[in-house]
């Protein structure tokens, strides 16, 4: 039932937290052939990212969820991420519809949006839409 493996292996960073649902993308994305690791809330996604920077290549995606309880979102954590990395790609994830970010998601500065739920072919699109807009 997956796509087929991808072309190139990506480094994928992921921020979710449910720990279920970052667990799913990160099995997901390892059978699609990419590597990647999972974080519950913008600040060890933060230290994630540039610890990636110091010892390997780095993360070429960062998909992070819109809301986290009582944490810093992805909106803050892109921010962030931004000022590590300001050709950082990131794809924002929500289950909130109705939420400005679903039509205004270049202006926040992500590439992509991915409405929750999504299938492994929704996800495996949004990728390749990201890293194919440079």
């Amino acid at each position: 039932p997956f796509p087929p493996r991808a072309e190139h292996s990506l480094r994928i960073l992921i921020m979710d937290d449910e720990e279920s649902m970052r667990d799913t993308i990160v099995r997901t994305l390892h059978e699609l052939g990419h590597m990647a690791g999972g974080f519950s809330d913008g600040e060890s996604a933060i230290l994630g990212y540039k610890e990636a920077r110091k010892f390997a290549r780095g993360w070429d995606l960062v998909l992070l969820d819109l809301t986290i309880p009582g944490g810093m979102g992805g909106r803050e954590t892109l921010a962030a991420l931004r000022e590590i990395d300001p050709g950082v790609r990131a794809i924002v994830m929500t289950g909130y519809t109705n939420d400005e970010i679903m039509t205004n998601y270049a202006s926040a500065g992500f590439r992509a949006v991915l409405p929750k739920p999504f299938t492994s072919d929704k996800l495996l699109s949004a990728i390749n839409e990201t890293m194919a807009a440079d």
